[in-house]
């Protein structure tokens, strides 16, 4: 059958062109062929989207590897990661691949913070929600 222009593209060619994407237009190109499918499923691709190795946090222990870059970033923007010292978790924005923490409150420095005439801390029924910073 009649293929059109662009999937006569070198996969290489096209990969480079979906790394310069995020990773929602990786996704959304994977369903135009299947030129472009294999070009989004590669390695190349989603090891853009990735932090830089220093930056990525540790996984689990007995938590298998994953079997390639794209397992890899959907594991980490699946659910937070708990990063060393346990008070802080990680995680990737799903659509734009944007690196998230989350910080526990008492982690943060607040100025007269001990100061109750000026902060009184309120306990909450789940910890894990007493404050929320996304950092892009």
């Amino acid at each position: 059958g009649e293929t059109c222009e662009i999937a006569r593209l070198p996969e290489e060619l096209l990969s480079v062109a979906l790394s310069l994407t995020a990773p929602r237009d990786a996704c959304r190109a994977a369903a135009v062929s299947p030129a472009f499918r294999a070009a989004a499923d590669s390695d190349a691709v989603w090891a853009c989207f990735l932090p830089s190795a220093r930056d990525l946090p540790p996984l689990a222990d007995g938590e298998p590897p994953p079997r390639s870059k794209k397992d890899l970033f959907r594991r980490l923007s699946g659910s937070p990661i708990l990063l060393p010292g346990g008070l802080v978790s990680m995680w990737l924005d799903r659509e734009t691949g944007a690196k998230c923490y989350m910080v526990a409150a008492r982690e943060l420095y607040i100025c007269w913070g001990d100061t109750p005439q000026y902060w009184t801390w309120i306990p909450l029924a789940d910890a894990r929600l007493e404050y929320r910073c996304t950092v892009y």
